[in-house]
């Protein structure tokens, strides 16, 4: 989920943690679990200071080994050890529980989405995401801030409501399983096509994106109202063409297939040479996939600039055209 949506969870988690005797009644623990829940909500995607080092390298390691099965305990044990130090009088065990409970929810609910986790290394380096919820989810969001004005009203009630809008949460992640699981069948049905179906969530709530892909091509479409409006189509035999195949020995473009099994290339004879975009086809919106990597090649299919990343599409003709010039 997004930052903002992680940060309201922490803050919630507090909540719920008043029906907690441990916390409610050790001013010390109460304070060092609200740090503990606020922090554990937001500690694994510290992984974002790779940004620092070039968008390739994010893209490698975002949700990768800060969101796995280790960092389930290594993150609380380094939180409560260093809230240990501020605060000796604390309750240590409650506190990591707590903490705990911050970095799981996390690390759980980051594999709703499209974007998913390598959750299950050092296992396996596989991506999961489930494709039920979109990056920033308006319903849990605004819950969240509808349990804040609550327990502003009734503050000594703040730990059974928050007991609620969890217990919300998972009703509503089994109704968008629920809903997704029926839109498959349904694309399946009306496609009648053999391959891999995919149905990922948008902002909007009866608005999901399709994917169709055969050994020929990926279709690609969105579901609204449960009709199937078409958007674009990518062929299978661009990524028989040279400049694709030479694309790939690029950082960028590798960063980027190693992220995503729905990459595909469209191909652009320019004045230069060979634009090579790669798009995620699992993100779109209008006819643009603002998930993409680039090469531009000579007519010798010699790369000469790759870049990954998100951008609109007037960004990236606009960045391209800078480049060239």
């Amino acid at each position: 989920m997004d930052t903002g949506t992680h940060f309201v969870m922490g803050v919630g988690l507090f909540g719920l943690a008043q029906l907690d005797p441990a916390v409610t009644t050790d001013p010390e623990t109460m304070k060092s679990v609200l740090l503990a829940t606020v922090i554990g909500s937001e500690i694994p995607d510290i992984d974002t200071l790779y940004r620092l080092k070039g968008n390739a390298k994010y893209i490698r390691n975002h949700r990768g080994f800060s969101h796995s099965l280790p960092m389930l305990l290594i993150w609380p044990g380094l939180i409560t050890l260093g809230l240990f130090v501020l605060l000796p009088e604390m309750n240590v065990l409650h506190t990591f529980l707590w903490s705990f409970l911050a970095v799981f929810i996390h690390i759980f609910i980051d594999l709703f989405n499209s974007y998913g986790t390598q959750a299950l290394r050092p296992l396996s380096r596989n991506w999961v995401a489930f494709n039920v919820l979109n990056i920033f989810d308006p319903f849990i969001f605004s819950l969240h801030l509808a349990g804040f004005a609550l327990w502003w009203i009734w503050p000594a009630q703040c730990g059974k409501i928050f007991l609620i809008i969890y217990l919300t949460i998972a009703c509503y992640i089994a109704l968008r399983f629920w809903q997704q699981r029926n839109l498959l069948r349904m694309a399946q049905k009306q496609v009648n096509l053999l391959g891999r179906y995919t149905v990922t969530p948008t902002f909007r709530w009866n608005v999901w994106n399709l994917i169709v892909e055969t050994p020929e091509m990926a279709k690609v479409g969105e579901i609204r109202n449960k009709r199937i409006h078409w958007t674009g189509r990518f062929p299978s035999k661009d990524l028989l063409h040279p400049a694709v195949k030479e694309s790939k020995k690029a950082e960028p473009i590798r960063a980027f297939l190693s992220f995503t099994s729905y990459g595909y290339p469209k191909v652009f004879e320019r004045p230069y040479g060979y634009e090579v975009r790669w798009l995620d086809v699992r993100y779109h919106y209008k006819r643009h996939y603002p998930f993409f990597a680039i090469a531009l090649l000579d007519h010798h299919h010699r790369i000469f600039y790759a870049y990954v990343g998100w951008m609109s599409r007037e960004q990236l003709d606009k960045k391209t055209k800078q480049f060239i010039s």
